[in-house]
């Protein structure tokens, strides 16, 4: 095998040096043969050269404080990757093998190179009242990192204790309002951190109104979400199968969900967030589907080395992006799709696992604070019943735009009534509201033929 070029191996080098700065984590590339490189970057057949560049920069960024994460090129996984996007150097650029992406002492074994012992976690005095006053200082200045560095070093040591204390002194100095919220942001760090495969890690729950009768299959469900085209690029889901309770769910403190987080991360079922029970799940109308949110918006090295840097950062307006439009659609038309095809059960929106109650309350909240379109409803379930004389009644839900459309049905075919209600008209989406009229009457996907 022929040397590195050190030219070109000093120059990468510098670059490294140059913009470690700017970044928290970096992903590189490791080749096992000329034949490798060749096929993910065409031209290129000096092997010694592009891992010793790729070890180069390993050793500047580890020097600088960032994240270093390895992936070992593989011809087979790369040309299936791109036999699904249209071919460009841009494009050979971006591959991430998600699935075998190495970070720390299994990213350094793959260099060969040795890696600095981790850090000690912290140590904190065994009377929890004195880091429990720091922790309030800290979060009375919160925007420094320090309070939310803090939480995170005692969440891995175990110090549960600090925390409910500092949560009694803050009810007791403040509110009970105060320390709530408080508890919300102990929840939200303990729900995310810098583990598995990629820069980011978060738990996530996707509340789902049910209606009555048997629960809806939750891993098909969770499938249909991740493939309905409503995630971003760089997001990648992992739903744990089965439901789980709100109840269950809301009762969890910030190190159990630390653990859960763990457990998530390594692909193993969560000892503190066991499976609800279904039938009481639809006796209460609402379960819970919880999985992994990972962000695979890794700074990649090749993007780097091409473009001679990192690209300058735009100041532009916030606004939706036609990407985020056609994400927003494809939720909105697959909410429609489960609707429609489990008689009305409505999934509401996928937030960090924390936020799982207040969604359900705000959807119960804004169904119970405009009523006339539900009285609309009521009165055409009534009047069918009547017409029915005994029959099952069934409605037929149709959406169209904004505008709700619902025709009942005798289940042997007769109509009864039809009713056409307007956004304006209702107290949540017309997708939203199929879960509560699925709680009052059976919602059929294709209408009964007499």
């Amino acid at each position: 095998m022929t040397a590195p070029d050190a030219g070109l191996v000093e120059d990468a080098a510098w670059l490294a040096r140059e913009v470690a700065g700017d970044l928290h984590s970096v992903l590189l590339t490791l080749y096992p043969d000329a034949e490798t490189l060749d096929t993910l970057r065409p031209g290129e057949t000096d092997l010694a050269t592009a891992n010793a560049i790729t070890r180069a920069v390993a050793a500047v960024m580890a020097e600088e404080g960032v994240e270093i994460f390895l992936q070992r090129a593989d011809r087979g996984a790369f040309r299936r990757w791109l036999a699904t996007r249209t071919e460009t150097p841009e494009t050979r650029r971006a591959w991430v093998d998600r699935e075998r992406v190495l970070r720390g002492a299994d990213a350094w074994r793959a260099l060969g190179m040795p890696m600095s012992p981790d850090a000690s976690p912290a140590e904190f005095p065994a009377a929890p009242g004195p880091v429990a006053e720091e922790l309030l200082v800290a979060y009375a200045d919160r925007e420094n990192g320090e309070f939310e560095g803090l939480v995170n070093a005692l969440l891995e040591s175990g110090r549960d204790d600090i925390l409910d204390l500092a949560l009694r002194k803050m009810e007791d100095r403040h509110s009970a309002e105060n320390a709530a919220e408080l508890g919300a942001d102990l929840l939200a760090i303990a729900g995310g951190g810098a583990l598995g495969p990629s820069g980011w890690a978060e738990m996530v729950a996707l509340p789902v109104a049910l209606t009555i009768g048997a629960a809806p299959d939750a891993p098909a469900l969770a499938e249909g979400l991740i493939a309905s085209g409503g995630l971003a690029a760089s997001e990648q889901l992992r739903f744990l199968p089965g439901w789980r309770s709100p109840a269950d769910i809301d009762a969890l403190s910030p190190p159990a969900i630390r653990r859960i987080l763990l457990d998530l991360t390594e692909g193993r079922e969560p000892r503190d967030l066991p499976p609800g029970d279904t039938d009481d799940l639809v006796r209460d109308g609402f379960g819970v589907l919880v999985g992994l949110r990972i962000d695979w918006n890794l700074a990649i090295w090749d993007e780097i080395a091409a473009a001679g840097g990192l690209p300058e950062e735009e100041e532009t307006e916030a606004e939706e992006t036609p990407e985020a439009r056609a994400q927003t659609k494809a939720i909105e038309a697959w909410r429609g799709v489960v609707a429609a095809e489990t008689g009305g059960s409505v999934p509401l929106d996928l937030v960090p696992l924390g936020e799982t109650g207040n969604v359900i309350a705000i959807f119960l909240d804004e169904a119970a604070g405009q009523v006339q379109g539900l009285d609309l409803i009521r009165d055409l379930l009534a009047e069918a019943e009547d017409k029915a004389a005994g029959a099952e009644v069934v409605c037929h839900p149709a959406i169209t735009g904004d505008a709700l459309e619902l025709k009942a049905y005798t289940a042997a075919g007769r109509p009864l009534g039809v009713l056409t209600l307007q956004a304006a008209d209702l107290p949540a989406p017309p997708d939203a509201v199929l879960g509560l009229i699925g709680g009052w009457v059976r919602l059929v996907q294709v209408p009964p033929r007499g």
